[in-house]
């Protein structure tokens, strides 16, 4: 393993994350209550600052501004609207790098992943800034008497919608979902992790910098079970990425407030790899799909399924590249693993190795803690001989661990991939295109990226993304990732009075002349 990072200490706070920055970001923060949160910076554990901490009457308050500011900002065109994000996707290029240098103060992350992070908010607007024109627009269709009578699709924003952004992506997931359920007339109230604020209070304030109304994009912070009832009950609609634990409480309280909901959950991503692939195409792509984000990603790979004609081939191949991964703390380039994002996350993933380890998993490279690096530093990790009767083998982990499976035919891989609660994101891998999308066909997930672990299929964002089974409810991207938040009027208008008998016409023979007019109708095609 090779250390980028110099022991002696954790590396200099980037210059652009200031004391002033950082009062000014959570000065918008409601906490009438005058608790605080030590948000600290992930490689040193320096306290950064103390996040307000919001109490029901704050997020109370913080949802009627937001629905204040809503009736407004419904009013206003479409075209007008989507101006605003138009100046809002050079805002957001143009601060890409303080984005990153807070989005790593925050997280912990590697600069690499910091980077493209602060690209997804400007890809989702470039997407609907050309979709939502076509999206929202009224769509006239027939009635149910030809000629005479028409009905019309109207979409109408929902009022105020209410997100809980997770803290592995808390810059993407905070801006990201809120943008189409903006644009769509909506004013939003999100709560980011109070780990993860900083980045997304940053793109709030870049957003009204280009013009979006202010009020219209509340934030408040505290912990889930402090914040989010208040937050639910008061919400049109709610947006969750997290665990499937806590989705089930949130749909729960969504049901119960006859409220729709979006949630993204966990998974236990699986891997097939067939036995035509390209060996060094195949490591490099899975080292990412892996270890990107040490592990943090929703997508990422936990479960790799090799061929049993090639596994010491390419188990021997994928070992070495993950046991020369480059970790460490630093705010530029050189790393290619970051810090898990809190010391109990560490915790949690050596716990999964140490249990898999007791039950006869085998480690074939990292599996340590990296204090010399920094508080919350853990290996890249690869095992062998994980069963399902270990947490890792089950359950996801949510680090930088992957485990090794042997397969003796495709059907038999395919099988052991969708053993699992979750149905999230997979992956396939072989040069025969056909054979591997019959593969992907056969895959019970929301997700399945073929020759890539898990962005080709996120960054389409003409694609709704969402997950099954264990793995979540409705999705984001492509038009349902608009339409979700907004509710359909149906305008149906009646030309000339011909819905029942005419004067001095008996229901016999209406009914006989309705039904004749249903086989016309058909052979006609009316609709």
């Amino acid at each position: 393993m090779t250390d980028t990072a110099a022991t002696a200490g954790a590396p200099t706070r980037p210059a652009s994350v200031t004391d002033e920055l950082l009062e000014r970001l959570v000065a918008r923060v409601p906490g009438s209550g005058g608790a605080t949160w030590k948000l600290t910076e992930v490689y040193s554990g320096e306290v950064l600052v103390e996040l307000p901490q919001s109490t029901p009457e704050d997020i109370e308050e913080a949802f009627a501004t937001a629905r204040a500011a809503q009736r407004l900002w419904a009013q206003w065109p479409l075209e007008r609207r989507l101006e605003v994000f138009d100046r809002a996707h050079a805002l957001l290029v143009d601060n890409a790098h303080v984005t990153a240098d807070l989005i790593q103060v925050e997280s912990g992350k590697n600069r690499r992943m910091a980077i493209e992070e602060t690209c997804d908010p400007p890809m989702v607007i470039s997407h609907y800034l050309r979709r939502a024109p076509k999206v929202l627009a009224p769509k006239k269709r027939g009635g149910p008497v030809p000629f005479v009578s028409t009905s019309t699709e109207v979409h109408v924003p929902k009022g105020v919608v209410g997100i809980i952004a997770p803290w592995n992506f808390p810059f993407a997931t905070g801006l990201s979902d809120a943008i189409p359920a903006l644009m769509a007339g909506n004013a939003v109230v999100v709560k980011p992790d109070n780990k993860t604020a900083l980045s997304p209070l940053f793109g709030i304030s870049l957003l009204e910098q280009a013009g979006l109304p202010e009020g219209l994009f509340q934030v408040v912070c505290g912990e889930g079970p402090d914040v989010g009832p208040t937050l639910i009950d008061n919400a049109d609609y709610i947006m969750f990425t997290g665990s499937t634990a806590t989705g089930r409480v949130i749909g729960e309280r969504a049901g119960r407030n006859l409220i729709g909901c979006c949630l993204e959950l966990g998974g236990k991503n699986p891997m097939i790899v067939l036995d035509d692939v390209n060996v060094e195409e195949w490591v490099e792509g899975t080292a990412f799909g892996v270890f990107g984000n040490t592990g943090q990603i929703c997508m990422h790979i936990e479960r790799i399924y090799l061929p049993e004609s090639r596994y010491d081939e390419l188990r021997d191949a994928f070992v070495e590249r993950a046991a020369n991964l480059r970790i460490g703390a630093a705010y530029d380039f050189g790393p290619e693993i970051g810090s898990l994002v809190s010391t109990d996350q560490r915790d949690r993933v050596a716990s999964h190795v140490e249990d898999a380890v007791a039950k006869g998993a085998t480690v074939l490279t990292g599996g340590r803690a990296r204090p010399d690096i920094g508080p919350a530093f853990f290996e890249p990790t690869v095992l062998e001989g994980v069963t399902t009767d270990m947490v890792a083998g089950c359950t996801e982990t949510f680090g930088p661990v992957v485990a090794l499976h042997r397969y003796r035919t495709v059907d038999e891989a395919i099988k052991l991939a969708n053993d699992t609660d979750y149905g999230l994101n997979a992956s396939v891998w072989g040069t025969d295109l056909a054979r591997a999308e019959a593969v992907a066909a056969r895959i019970e997930s929301g997700n399945v990226n073929i020759n890539d672990a898990l962005a080709t299929a996120y960054a389409s964002k003409g694609t709704p993304s969402g997950g099954v089974k264990n793995s979540g409810v409705g999705a984001r991207h492509g038009d349902q990732g608009l339409l979700k938040y907004t509710d359909v009027k149906n305008v149906a208008v009646l030309k000339k009075q011909v819905m029942g008998p005419r004067p001095g016409q008996g229901y016999d023979a209406y009914v006989k002349q309705m039904l004749s007019s249903l086989k016309l109708m058909k052979r006609l095609r009316v609709r």
